[in-house]
């Protein structure tokens, strides 16, 4: 059985092994109750949508974001008169779109950490491509005292790090640099990510699924050599990214576009929403 639209979070409990989350719980026991009408002076029959005072000293707070009733004594020094026009108060998201929030801010902190990774690596190249001079005649001296330890001056020549290090005292500066920028580029691509999908921007939802698209290529390449975990989690993972944006996010006029999106929004976080789930 489907919870009702119109009943408030955590009503329903959930039937079958799949649990329910009602984010909207998860967002007033983190940053408390979004309510109205704390401190006026009086309340007027038209605001019994958010706020009642049936009369026994205390004024029912109804939070915009949950739909909890809270019992609060008046205030002793108001601030204003009455509650302001619906207009001019702006509401909580809730619904489906204060999932997609939690969602997308999700998504964002996988992108912030592939900053600060790409970031870090891009530095240490270019630190390595103008100290290699230096480092170059120290990892030669290593390389020496390791490979007489196992056998003589080839005994390290399969191993597959110390070639991969010898590559990379022998790359060009040019190589080095191009690398280093590719790196911070790509660094800079999921910072944006990043930020836009925090701010919950549209456009950044667009960039993050044509930068994800293109990733999954050579990751799916990737996978007919050798196959290890971290390659795997990592498909899955962009793989979810990639159908969470084209599915619920409506990307490209998927399922109505940008027009549905917007009107679910409203539907689900405008005035209309609390009008429904408001006991009669």
């Amino acid at each position: 059985m489907d919870e009702p639209a119109s009943a408030p979070p955590g009503v329903v409990r959930p039937t079958g092994w799949r649990p329910r989350f009602h984010y909207e719980l998860i967002a007033c026991g983190l940053g408390g109750h979004e309510l109205l009408g704390m401190d006026v002076a009086r309340v007027r029959p038209e605001d019994a949508l958010v706020v009642r005072e049936p009369g026994d000293g205390l004024r029912w707070h109804r939070c915009l974001r949950c739909d909890a009733w809270i019992p609060l004594a008046p205030p002793r020094g108001p601030v204003t008169e009455h509650l302001p026009d619906r207009a001019s108060i702006r509401l909580p998201l809730r619904g489906r779109p204060l999932r997609d929030r939690y969602v997308l801010r999700l998504i964002a902190l996988d992108r912030l950490l592939h900053f600060v990774v790409l970031g870090a690596l891009a530095v240490a190249v270019f630190l390595f491509a103008a100290e290699r001079p230096v480092l170059s005649a120290e990892f030669s001296r290593v390389l020496d005292d390791l490979q007489g330890g196992v056998g003589g001056p080839n005994g390290l020549a399969g191993n597959g790090l110390v070639h991969e290090l010898r590559r990379a005292f022998e790359a060009s500066s040019f190589t080095l640099h191009l690398v280093g920028l590719v790196l911070a580029g790509y660094a800079v691509l999921e910072g944006v990510e990043a930020v836009g999908l925090w701010l919950g921007k549209r456009w950044a939802e667009y960039l993050t699924f044509v930068a994800t698209s293109l990733l999954l290529i050579p990751e799916v390449y990737e996978l007919t050599g050798r196959i290890s975990a971290p390659k795997i989690i990592t498909l899955v993972i962009n793989l979810a990214v990639v159908g969470y944006l084209l599915y619920a996010k409506r990307l490209f006029g998927l399922r109505g576009g940008g027009g549905a999106e917007a009107r679910a929004r409203e539907r689900d976080t405008g005035w209309q929403a609390l009008e429904r789930s408001l006991p009669q």
